[in-house]
């Protein structure tokens, strides 16, 4: 707009001595005079070179490059600005504050001074006017011995709607796709720096930047994601410049995620399973199961995934899955009816996806009646039908026991008067217990109103709904029978005691005309006896003993000795069969006697053959061959 200097890297050319200066401010009509209306900050830049006004002393406005030399011992930067109001200036280098002190100054005129400028003060110096209708900001590069200088920022930008980014070199640069992003690369030297840039080390070619040090991305994508740096090189040296282009996704939803299917599978078919989205959606479960809630979202770089329920954070207790993407409840009734939602949030935005949950509730039913008990009179009702249901479907009573049951009340039905009907007693006894008998009742023609009152009825009015029933029928046709007992036979069985023995008889059953029948036929009869004890005087025995025998040894092993035991008659004291005392233990008819060690010598008794032992310990030492019992 204003074609009257010369730019070398983006500013004026260095330092020339010169007395004549023209200001032109870079905001401001210059036909208005004067008297303008009020007006935003414009700084004024100096067109031509700053005045000289000694080899030590450097005098120099905004927009010019100053070298230092080692001689020079002041630099004195003018900034002069215009605004209605007046605006405050203020100076920056390498877009932090100046902190001023005895060698950075600032003079009255709003001027900045350095005193013996040294290799620190090499930088970008910032003059920035600002009032309440705006700012404007103008630059001066101050350089060591021409050698190249590179205004970088340390910035981190983030775009996430704008349709273009501007941003100065070594700034971080985020943003969204699509997006135009020009990076600036401002560069003082003398001479002049050439200007190179690079992505990711590799070399730009000329259509990849514009002029003046500017790099232009157009429609930005993932692929150009990576490190610009900016080289300036002149005789003096080099220096060089990086910015990182990090390109932005917001979070977006997907349509499916291939982890809730993997953990799914592994959880078992009862485990319930939905996706939440933008718009909403809900899951229906019963009480007590377990189920996973998917957050299938995307973005650049890796959305944070966040989740919350009835719009508060959720707990430590539930378990997260697949990087937090899958929200796994065990037990659904560990919440009420909600809303879960998961918060998916990166640099470029956030996205809200929602799921409602509904737990289905146990409840008792009574839409259902009993079939009426009467189909006329006064008695008839229905009791209503108690159910347990969940979601509409009958389950098991026990899983309603803790819901309190509904009040049941009998439902009146069918109270009509009844048609004329027969009515009948109960039966009468029946004549004969056995070999046929009659029995009768009441037979009457009835009609029932429905005040439950029992109205007597014509014959002919019951007659024309049903036969009349039977008022006469006969009873207990079996035959009489009884048990019959043969005479008791002779006491003479077996001994079961002192003169007692058994006696028998034969007990069969028979009508009462002397007919044999099956004894079933008397089943229902006490039976006779066909056995009983009776008193007889051949079981007057006992056993008889006689004295032990001499023992056939006085010593050793071998020794014996018996008795005579006989069955005898208690009163003729004779000897009978041993089976009539079989009701009592028979005693013993021998025993073994003198069980005691015996001594050399010893002779055995019972006037047997001499033989000659000696035993110590039970063994034979001797022995003389002997035919004797032992």
């Amino acid at each position: 707009e204003y074609p009257l200097h010369r730019r070398v890297s983006g500013f004026t050319s260095s330092l020339r001595t010169s007395s004549a200066e023209t200001f032109i401010p870079a905001s401001v009509n210059l036909a208005n005079g004067l008297h303008r209306p009020p007006q935003k900050p414009a700084i004024l830049r100096k067109i031509s070179a700053a005045q000289q006004l000694s080899a030590s002393e450097v005098v120099t406005h905004l927009g010019q490059t100053v070298v230092l030399a080692s001689g020079t011992l002041s630099v004195l930067l003018h900034c002069e600005a215009v605004g209605n109001p007046k605006p405050t200036i203020s100076w920056a280098k390498n877009g932090e504050e100046v902190k001023y002190n005895d060698r950075l100054l600032l003079q009255p005129d709003d001027s900045l001074q350095i005193l013996a400028p040294v290799e620190a003060d090499v930088g970008f110096y910032a003059c920035n006017a600002s009032s309440a209708l705006g700012s404007d900001s103008v630059s001066i590069a101050v350089t060591l011995a021409g050698k190249p200088l590179i205004k970088a920022s340390r910035a981190t930008v983030i775009n996430t709607e704008s349709p273009a980014v501007t941003v100065d070199i070594g700034s971080v640069v985020k943003t969204i796709q699509k997006a135009n992003v020009t990076i600036n690369c401002q560069v003082a030297g003398v001479p002049e720096a050439k200007v190179t840039w690079f992505k990711n080390k590799v070399k730009l070619s000329s259509t990849h930047h514009l002029h003046d040090g500017l790099l232009f991305i157009a429609n930005v994508s993932l692929s150009d994601q990576g490190l610009y740096s900016c080289k300036a090189a002149n005789l003096h040296g080099e220096v060089t410049e990086s910015s990182q282009l990090l390109v932005l996704e917001p979070p977006r939803p997907l349509p499916y995620l291939e982890d809730l299917t993997a953990v799914l599978t592994s959880a078992g078919p009862s485990t319930h399973s939905v996706l939440t989205s933008p718009s909403g959606t809900k899951l229906t479960v019963s009480p007590g199961s377990s189920a996973l809630i998917g957050c299938a979202v995307d973005g650049h770089p890796t959305p944070n995934i966040t989740w919350l329920y009835s719009g508060e954070p959720l707990g430590l207790q539930h378990q997260l899955l697949a990087a937090g993407r899958i929200l796994q409840i065990h037990n659904v009734s560990d919440f009420t009816d909600g809303e879960f939602s998961c918060l998916a949030q990166n640099e470029a935005g956030s996205l809200t996806q929602i799921m409602s949950l509904a737990i289905q509730e146990y409840r008792w039913s009574v839409d259902k009646l009993t079939a009426c008990s009467a189909s006329c009179g006064h008695r008839g009702v229905q009791l209503p039908q108690l159910r347990c249901l969940l979601d509409g479907a009958e389950v098991n009573a026990s899983y309603c026991r803790e819901t309190p049951k509904p009040s049941l009340q009998p439902i009146a039905c069918n109270r009509r008067d009844c048609p004329s009907r027969w009515m009948v007693t109960s039966w009468s006894p029946c004549t004969r217990s056995c070999g046929g008998g009659v029995q009768t009742r009441r037979v009457t023609c009835q009609r029932l109103t429905a005040k439950g009152i029992s109205v007597p009825m014509s014959n002919e009015a019951c007659a024309q709904v049903s036969k009349r029933p039977v008022d006469t029928q006969n009873c207990n046709r079996q035959p009489c029978v009884e048990w019959v007992a043969s005479s008791w036979g002779q006491c003479n069985g077996p001994c079961i005691g002192p003169r007692l023995a058994v006696q028998h008889r034969q007990v069969f059953c028979q009508t009462k005309d002397g007919t044999s029948v099956s004894s079933d036929q008397c089943s229902s009869l006490p039976r006779p006896l066909s056995t009983q004890n009776c008193w007889t005087d051949v079981c007057g025995v006992h056993w008889r003993v006689s004295l032990w025998t001499v023992c056939t040894a006085t010593c050793g092993n071998y020794g014996f000795q018996s008795r005579r035991v006989d069955c005898v008659h208690i009163r003729t004291n004779k000897p009978v069969m041993e089976h009539h005392c079989s009701w009592r233990p028979r005693p013993a008819n021998w025993q073994r006697c003198n069980i005691t060690p015996c001594e050399n010598g010893t002779l055995l008794g019972g006037g047997e053959a001499e033989r000659c032992r000696s035993r110590k310990d039970g063994r034979v030492v001797s022995q003389k061959r002997s035919t004797g019992p032992c």
